[in-house]
């Protein structure tokens, strides 16, 4: 079964973090949130891994797993 990988695996996450910052820049909350929606589907797409997946929604939302 795969695993969740937690540790720090971005390399240079502040500027990361700038960029993703930089995504929402001008933009309503309305339109924040859809560039967020699309962004986790790509993201999630990309990994693939329904069981991965889970993992990640047990993290994200703990009440709900």
């Amino acid at each position: 079964m795969a695993e969740l990988n937690t540790k720090p695996n971005i390399a240079d996450p502040d500027g990361f973090y700038a960029e993703l910052l930089g995504l929402h820049e001008g933009r309503d909350k309305a339109e924040s949130d859809a560039v967020n929606a699309r962004l986790i589907l790509v993201l999630a797409n990309h990994i693939g891994d329904r069981e991965v997946l889970r993992q990640a929604f047990a993290l994200a939302a703990p009440e709900h797993a």
